[in-house]
């Protein structure tokens, strides 16, 4: 049984959110109120969980809105008698932290516990409904070891090898980046450096294998935003087409394959580029050649994916063309790509827009294969020609559609032998090797006489070295300490452990199937746990995350099916990306440079302080560096934590981003506080009888119903804005009806608020809930069903047509029939001036919405 420590004076209408808050919160932990009730064959289960948060010392408001929106659903779903798992953990190893801790000269663990303390205290000044028993921090080696475990699950599978690969090297962070971390203009996700390549032997995780399948279930996601889906797929790129093997001239032996899915073009082959990287490009002796290739490198390497520069350069080698054993000469070109394909693209100026703009540049011989009738002779082409047609110029296979010839020409190369038809992705397999001390470490020896070994399950978790000296820019902290020495499972020599550790991404790839059996301690999930609780019923985060985290938490999930682990294809069944929370910042843009708001004298006219120059004022993402940060624990502390809340459901759509006002925080204060006053005044005198009007009983059930129905329908369609909307308006008819209805109907409606308001406003409603005399908590409480009846309306807007057209409206009542209805409609003026002496030929009626009369 809850009850109140303090009760509040009622001679004061003064709402003091953080002495209400405070006082709940205590009383919620005290009481254990938010435990995960266990799941019984008779209870429903709903799993609700917010992409947790990296540790980095202080909350900010887009962490705010992501948990508050979670904390909503899990709360609303409790109500509706379901068994909530609500949990939370820490994303907690990674770059930031050991770079924080090199600059203050400490361990990261220590750095990073720090601040998990700091960020769980500002957490709970939120009132979430958070079962904290569950908590978890990737870096506690009580949660890595399982990491491990998962690892040499899949490298049982076979999922996990090594090899010796170019990387996309960070020169600022001294360590590899997958290719999902590199931006589209080769910038490293984090330190924002321009990416170089190097050649390490690094560790894989097979995604490839699961490609198709990854692709085929987006089909079955279909409560998750559609451009996270297209984001996906386009991510994973399936491309159906041909390898086609052209010989090299110089050596028969060697050959260049290239991917296509147009081999009708084939015979309008005129040269075929490679990239700056491709393995040919040890056959050129040209020191010149060498010399343009490497300074295309390093252009590369500043502009990656520039496709608006299309640089090529031409070597001495050249290519046979298969299916009319002509020559072709081979280029070097800035628009080939190594991580796509085989990095190297057959050109078709005629007949590709990109490859018509490479050959005009470099004086490429065009020859046009494809027309639009076979009537057309072919004509010097001023663009590429890209439409479907009938092929010229293909020898046997002149005069036929180009479409007819794509599968012909393919039939003949696989017969001949210097074709193969493919299934192609633009998915590369995952790179998890970082060159970092804060990861977990990879459980595999190495040794000299065995290799690579795996360790045993028995031998887990390799812990990371506490007596670590990190010093900036060191590539691996690992390598150069007595950690290191270990002894081969399987042969038993002296050996090395190995010195990499994993992507974060391996982490936070699994922390979900945690949760369910988070005190588990002889393996990271029952699998029975996972069968009952997982899918996640609703996921909430930011759209960043589409590619990344999402589609590496979905291999995971299909590839750790695969091994028997639980029945589950798919890891969260309904996916919410929260838009971003925007403030005003204040833009010189003759120096680029932001300008706090405090350094300014008037904001209505905000001027620099330096140059007096007019400033641009834009709503763009909270930032440190752009000065329009809003600290949670200021407002919290200004307006308290329902405030924050309220504002944060109402002021936008949850998947559009918000722009932070103070007159709107101001204005969500204002409404609790009303709410405040209402309840305070009505405490003493709940039970004291009142004079009844039977017209504002009517009112005020009828906009109570009507409150439980929408807003019960905008939480589950996370329309959480129009649900407040409702909530003021059940609001004001109370406030004009609460002194005039009867007494169980007033103790009924007031009850009714309380708990419509307790998944927006949690501290508030428990508070008001118990002013009128409850003493169980209002989370508790069940959900209202709205009654239908009491929806009805007695009277409706007829809308009267002659001939179709409106020519009059009227409010009649529900009980009229036909024959009433069409007495009033011809009786009405304004009808009567369309029908007086005319033939009524027909008369339609739609009951409850139209009458037509046919003259």
């Amino acid at each position: 049984m809850i009850s109140p420590d303090k009760q509040y004076e009622t001679d004061t209408n003064l709402y003091n959110p953080s002495e209400i808050e405070k006082k709940w919160q205590s009383i919620w932990t005290e009481n254990n109120l938010y435990k995960t009730d266990e799941l019984t064959e008779n209870s429903e289960k709903f799993y609700a969980l917010s992409m947790f948060p990296y540790p980095s010392g202080n909350l900010h408001m887009g962490h705010v809105r992501n948990y508050v929106i979670t904390d909503l659903i899990a709360r609303f779903q409790r109500f509706k008698g379901k068994s909530v798992l609500h949990p939370m953990g820490w994303d907690a190893f990674g770059l930031p932290a050991e770079n924080a801790a090199i600059e203050r000269g400490i361990s990261p663990s220590v750095w990073t516990k720090k601040n998990i303390s700091h960020m769980k205290s500002q957490l709970n000044l939120l009132g979430l409904s958070v079962d904290w028993d569950r908590e978890i921090a990737t870096c506690d080696d009580n949660y890595y070891i399982w990491t491990q475990y998962l690892f040499l699950e899949l490298y049982k599978a076979g999922l996990v090898y090594q090899k010796e690969s170019e990387v996309n090297w960070d020169p600022i962070d001294n360590t590899v980046l997958a290719n999902e971390q590199v931006d589209s203009v080769g910038k490293s996700w984090r330190s924002g450096a321009i990416v170089e390549k190097k050649l390490l032997k690094q560790w894989f995780l097979r995604i490839t294998n699961y490609a198709d399948e990854l692709l085929r279930d987006l089909e079955k996601l279909d409560n998750w935003p559609e451009r996270v889906k297209i984001m996906q797929d386009n991510w994973i790129g399936k491309s159906i087409g041909t390898n086609i093997n052209f010989n090299i001239n110089t050596n028969p032996q060697e050959k260049i394959t290239v991917f296509t899915t147009r081999p009708d073009t084939l015979f309008g082959v005129t040269y075929l580029a490679i990239s700056v990287y491709h393995s040919l490009i040890k056959n050129i002796s040209d020191q010149a050649t060498l010399q343009d290739i490497e300074k295309l490198k390093q252009y590369l390497k500043k502009n990656k994916n520039n496709e608006l520069e299309k640089i090529g350069i031409k070597t001495s080698l050249t290519a046979i063309n298969p299916v009319n054993s002509k020559p072709i000469p081979i280029w070097v070109a800035s628009y080939v790509l190594d991580e796509y394909g085989t990095g190297a693209v057959m050109g078709v100026p005629a007949h590709d827009l990109r490859d018509f703009e490479f050959a005009k540049k470099n004086n490429i011989d065009i020859k046009q294969v494809i027309i639009k009738e076979k009537s057309e002779s072919s004509n010097e082409l001023h663009n590429a020609y890209i439409e479907n047609g009938y092929l010229i110029n293909s020898n046997q296979y002149d005069g036929i559609t180009n479409t007819i010839a794509k599968l012909k020409i393919a039939e003949e190369g696989v017969n001949n032998g210097w074709a193969e038809n493919k299934i192609q992705y633009r998915l590369r397999d995952w790179l998890i090797s970082r060159q970092r001390y804060w990861g977990c470490p990879i459980p595999i020896v190495n040794c000299k006489k065995c290799g690579s070994v795996p360790l045993n399950q028995s031998e887990l978790p390799v812990s990371l070295p506490k007596d670590i000296d990190i010093s900036a820019n060191k590539i691996n902290a690992l390598d150069d300490n007595n950690w290191i020495n270990t002894t081969c499972p399987k042969c038993g020599i002296p050996a090395i452990k190995e010195t990499d550790t994993m992507d974060t991404f391996m982490c936070s790839s699994w922390y979900f199937l945690r949760y369910p059996s988070s005190k588990c301690s002889t393996k990271p999930f029952e699998k029975n746990d996972i069968n009952k609780w997982l899918p996640v019923d609703q996921y909430v985060g930011g759209v960043e995350h589409a590619i990344l985290h999402l589609l590496y938490a979905r291999f995971f999930t299909k590839a750790l099916r695969d091994n028997k682990l639980f029945d589950i294809d798919e890891p969260f069944k309904n996916l919410l990306t929260q838009g971003m929370v925007q403030a005003a910042a204040y833009k010189n843009n003759k120096t680029g440079k932001y300008v706090s708001p405090s350094d300014i004298t008037n904001l209505s006219n905000p001027r620099d302080p330096i140059d007096n120059s007019k400033l641009e004022v834009l709503f763009e993402k909270m930032s440190k560096s752009k000065y329009n940060g809003i600290d949670p624990e200021s407002v919290i502390k200004k307006y308290g934590a329902d405030t924050a809340r309220m504002f944060i459901l109402f002021k936008a759509p949850p998947e559009k981003d918000l722009e932070w006002g103070d007159t709107d925080v101001e204005g969500q204060f204002r409404f609790l506080s009303r709410i405040w006053k209402l309840y305070i005044n009505l405490a003493n005198d709940i039970n004291s009888k009142s004079n009844s009007d039977p017209d504002k009983e009517k009112t005020l059930i009828k906009s109570m119903n009507i409150a439980i129905k929408e807003i019960s329908n905008d939480i589950l369609n996370n329309q959480f804005n129009t649900a407040i909307s409702e909530l003021m308006k059940f609001y004001n008819s109370l406030t004009n009806s609460i002194n005039d209805v009867n007494n169980n109907l007033k103790k009924d409606a007031l009850k009714t608020f309380c708990i419509l308001l307790a998944p927006f406003a949690p501290h508030i409603a428990e508070e008001i809930w118990h002013l009128i005399g409850f003493t169980n908590s209002v989370h508790l409480a069940q959900w209202p069903s709205f009654n239908a009846e009491a929806l009805k309306e007695d009277s409706y807007e007829l809308v009267i047509q002659v001939n179709g057209k409106v020519r009059d409206k009227i409010n009649i009542n529900n009980e009229m029939n036909e024959d009433q209805i069409t007495e009033l409609a011809l009786k009405r003026p304004n009808i009567l001036k369309w029908t007086q002496d005319k033939d009524i030929r027909k008369i339609i009626i739609v009951k409850g919405k139209i009458i037509n009369i046919v003259v």
